[in-house]
């Protein structure tokens, strides 16, 4: 299985890695876009007051992989938790079993689920997903959407990350961060509204895909890590089993020497 999961890591991390450029400077640049734009003009720059958070929490299909689903759905449930404290209302999706079958377990209700994603990502999957979130928040389903994901940082490394998809460009402002974007205002060609309707949805769909990609290369890492340290156990635990077989060989043939030079004895006698 470690095996298995390196040749499928290698190929999931490549398509990571050379993404994950292109997802950064897009994010740039539709965050400097939205910070200049007037809200109003488009329905995924709506600011809304916080009522109804959406949580996208993504984790695998399948186990062995160590903590890698665990730490997921910890810190989602820790977050679930701190929107019940604040009075805010949640919905859940989920992408993988593991995390479909964990709230289904504790009776949480899910919007929407996603499986059969592991190890084979596409940006139709991502698309889809997309295009779900982004018809909910226009209807007002709720007014944000933070996905919750591990994101590959080495072999050995994963880290939970926690971002917000919707609304666009909102959480660096809310967070009082400090303002990086251009004031000079942007030429747009052939229209503002018409680059936002095209680049908006895009935009979602891009950080959407990212986050897959970034879950699936953690994924296939830890489960290269957890088969790794399942190895070196049963080496050792063979080791162990074996020395405890031997003494408890020894100890037998050492009796029945034992029984056998006290029945010579007893003849003797």
């Amino acid at each position: 299985m470690k095996m298995v999961a390196a040749a499928k890591m290698r190929k999931v991390q490549d398509r990571m890695l050379n993404f994950r450029p292109y997802a950064a400077r897009m994010e740039t640049v539709l965050d400097g876009l939205a910070k200049v734009a007037e809200r109003e003009i488009h329905p995924l720059l709506a600011l809304r007051p916080r009522k109804t958070v959406e949580v996208l929490v993504i984790t695998s299909d399948k186990g062995l992989c160590g903590a890698f689903n665990t730490n997921i759905l910890k810190a989602a449930n820790k977050y679930i938790n701190e929107l019940k404290k604040e009075n805010i209302g949640f919905s859940l999706s989920v992408v993988g079993r593991k995390a479909r079958d964990f709230f289904r377990r504790r009776a949480v209700p899910m919007r929407n689920t996603w499986i059969g994603l592991s190890g084979r990502v596409s940006y139709t999957n991502a698309q889809e997903i997309a295009a779900n979130l982004i018809e909910a928040y226009t209807a007002e389903t709720f007014d944000e959407v933070t996905v919750i994901y591990n994101e590959f940082k080495s072999l050995i490394s994963q880290k939970v990350t926690m971002a917000r998809l919707l609304p666009i460009g909102a959480l660096k402002q809310e967070e009082g961060q400090k303002e990086t974007a251009m004031t000079a205002d942007y030429l747009y060609e052939p229209s503002r509204a018409a680059i936002f309707e095209i680049l908006l949805p895009k935009h979602i769909e891009i950080q959407v895909y990212r986050s897959l990609l970034e879950s699936s290369a953690a994924e296939e890492a830890a489960r290269m890590a957890a088969m790794e340290n399942a190895t070196k156990n049963c080496t050792e635990l063979i080791a162990k089993v074996t020395l405890l077989a031997n003494k408890v060989r020894q100890a037998s043939i050492t009796k029945e020497l034992m029984d056998i030079v006290g029945g010579v004895e007893a003849l003797k006698e």
